[in-house]
């Protein structure tokens, strides 16, 4: 309990360490010939990471029996949000300069960019819902439900990135088997306890459990 109290810091500002790393390239001139690409890139990555990272905290805590590690899947959801918002503001300002019919335009010719913003829209009501507040609000299962919006996200986050690359597909093949892996996790810890049965007692502790998460 203590550590976990004492590492949240930690994990906090390793999780500003690319914006940091972006800025300070910026500043020091060390974007290359395409610092809207660059950007772009980087942050569309981290929101990348930083959802697979948020997805593998269930599994992880259950393999490692480590429980603690549930209080931060929260704030890495949270900075999932925070990357994919930046990207979005990458594109919208400084690639497009908030010419909506440009944007509209690059929507009907590129499928890729309806895919990724799909994805980010999907982030935007578990970004608000994340707090204590609007789990007892929504109630447990209900809030499950909507969090589940995650795994879609998600995919769409390695679609769009696939569609993107077109010719080189090693990255987001690599994203979309990490993907596949912590879906296939879920799927088979969904599935055993319905083919063995379980005491209730279990059943309750497993909903407290994804309720606190």
């Amino acid at each position: 309990m203590k550590l976990s109290r004492w590492f949240k810091p930690v994990v906090f500002a390793l999780c500003l360490v690319p914006l940091g790393w972006l800025l300070w390239k910026g500043v020091a001139g060390e974007l290359g010939a395409n610092p809207i690409e660059v950007i772009t890139h980087s942050t569309g990555l981290w929101t990348l990471n930083f959802l697979l990272i948020t997805l593998a905290i269930t599994p992880l805590r259950k393999l490692s029996g480590l429980l603690w590690l549930i209080k931060f899947r929260r704030m890495l959801g949270l900075f999932a949000f925070f990357y994919a918002s930046l990207h979005l503001v990458t594109y919208v300002w400084l690639d497009q300069f908030f010419d909506v019919h440009a944007m509209l335009k690059d929507v009907a010719h590129r499928p890729f960019i309806t895919v990724g913003f799909t994805g980010l829209v999907l982030l935007v009501p578990l970004a608000v819902t994340s707090t204590r507040k609007m789990i007892q609000r929504l109630g447990g299962k209900r809030w499950q439900r909507l969090h589940r919006l995650i795994y879609v996200a998600a995919a769409a986050g390695v679609v769009h990135f696939w569609w993107l690359v077109k010719k080189d597909i090693t990255q987001p093949f690599i994203y979309g088997c990490i993907l596949a892996g912590l879906l296939a996790y879920r799927l088979l810890a969904w599935w055993l306890p319905l083919a063995k049965p379980v005491p209730a007692i279990a059943v309750r502790r497993a909903a407290n459990d994804q309720a606190a998460g």
